[in-house]
């Protein structure tokens, strides 16, 4: 199973070449077809489902909004409570929850993950979608990605049994807070469509 983020370095690729079964976060509908789609901003559920592109069983969103959208899902519920901050719900976004939704739904052992950027290279957005409807415009800076290290961190090690593989560009290293996790790994993102064309 694929996890598709909106972040920068998958800008060329086309994800519907790549054969799997494909969860993608917000404005990707746009463009390409995904089984699942996670939205955790209620303008983006809105826009989906305006799109008539993915059907409303297909898109997963906060609990939050359940009353506003019928027939839409709900992502996963965490699986432990802490009173910290980050480990709030609603401090989880689309990124977080559909790795989430991918490692509870999965019958395979491998997760992959594209998309995930992570660190800007020039403290603006790195959004691929930046400057469109619902987005930040392309001179914001950064989001701090403290939070989805620390809740993607969380995933892998509560999925021991996963392999979960992140596909970046050449020279990234993975977060120190991922290093000694033992099931998750870097692969460069030029070998990802030799990858998923040897899946078919």
């Amino acid at each position: 199973m694929l996890v598709i983020g909106n972040g920068e370095s998958r800008k060329g690729i086309d994800i519907n070449e790549l054969q799997c079964e494909k969860v993608g976060c917000n404005a990707i509908f746009r463009d390409f077809t995904v089984h699942h789609l996670v939205c955790c901003d209620k303008r983006m559920v809105t826009e989906a489902i305006a799109s008539k592109r993915i059907s409303n069983k297909n898109i997963y969103t906060r609990s939050d909004w359940q009353n506003l959208f019928p027939g839409v899902n709900l992502v996963p519920e965490l699986w432990y409570e802490s009173e910290e901050r980050i480990d709030q719900p609603w401090h989880w976004g689309s990124g977080d929850y559909a790795v989430l939704l991918a490692s509870e739904i999965s019958k395979q052992e491998q997760i992959s993950l594209l998309g995930f950027d992570l660190f800007s290279e020039n403290g603006k957005v790195n959004n691929i979608y930046k400057g469109t409807k619902n987005y930040n415009k392309p001179d914001s800076h950064a989001v701090d990605p403290s939070y989805w290290i620390y809740h993607l961190a969380k995933i892998f090690e509560h999925y021991p049994d996963k392999q979960y593989v992140v596909y970046a560009k050449a020279g990234n290293t993975l977060p120190d807070m991922w290093k000694s996790i033992k099931n998750v790994k870097l692969e460069n993102l030029d070998n990802i469509s030799k990858s998923f064309a040897e899946k078919r």
